[in-house]
């Protein structure tokens, strides 16, 4: 078994500005956030990268209203990134207008910049990719 990343090492590298994966140490994939093998091969073996958080919108989503345990305001935006290292993540977008949002978003360049996110669970404050417009 190659080194572990869990759940909870991924939010505290979060909480640093750092986005955590893994590396295959057979294929050489990536993935983000953390699995116990790889979405590839199905190897166990994998050693912990740090990704640059840069990438491009694949799609997203307008929220309008939030879930009931989240404590901010609607609208916002989700989107799915493509990093640059290859992996697909999920996280909110600062900067672009949510009720303004066209298909012009995808394949635009974005780059992490994490911020807390409201919510009602315990923790009181969890941590969560946020994506910037620019690169």
């Amino acid at each position: 078994m190659g080194e572990q990343l869990g759940v909870k090492e991924y939010r505290l590298a979060l909480r640093e500005n750092k986005l955590a994966g893994l590396k295959c140490k057979t294929c050489g994939f990536v993935t983000a956030p953390p699995r116990l093998a790889c979405r590839n091969c199905g190897a166990t073996d994998s050693e912990v990268v740090v990704l640059s958080g840069k990438g491009k919108i694949v799609t997203f989503t307008t929220v309008f209203i939030p879930p009931e345990n989240h404590r901010g305001q609607g609208p916002y935006l989700v989107v799915v990134v493509e990093l640059e290292e290859g992996p697909w993540i999920m996280g909110n977008i600062q900067g672009a207008d949510p009720e303004k949002a066209t298909l012009d978003l995808i394949g635009k360049a974005v780059y992490m910049n994490n911020d807390l996110i409201p919510n009602d669970r315990k923790p009181p404050e969890d941590i969560a990719p946020m994506f910037v417009l620019g690169g």
